[in-house]
């Protein structure tokens, strides 16, 4: 599994609508609109780096709205289910 987090600007009248597209495109799992340097965080999740090729540069990046966009591959994922899962396991490091 390939995970990335797009963050997003967007032309200031279109924010909830661009929301609302990029939740419908397959890949996507979340959308957050945020206050900051960027307008919109859509978490992405597919098989491969082709695949995320395609959600990013096919998909996303052609909605009507974005004006920029930078994409951060996530190397491996940190979170207190996973982490409390690998010590159930026995995989203490």
């Amino acid at each position: 599994m390939v995970t990335a987090i797009v963050l997003i600007t967007a032309q200031a009248d279109r924010v909830p609508e661009l929301a609302k597209a990029l939740v419908e495109v397959k890949g996507v799992s979340e959308v957050f609109s945020v206050a900051g340097r960027w307008d919109l965080v859509a978490i992405v999740r597919v098989g491969s780096n082709e695949d995320l090729a395609t959600v990013v540069s096919d998909r996303i990046r052609k909605l009507p709205g974005i004006v920029a966009s930078e994409t951060l591959i996530a190397f491996r994922a940190y979170s207190q289910r996973e982490l409390e899962a690998a010590f159930a396991l026995g995989l203490e490091s």
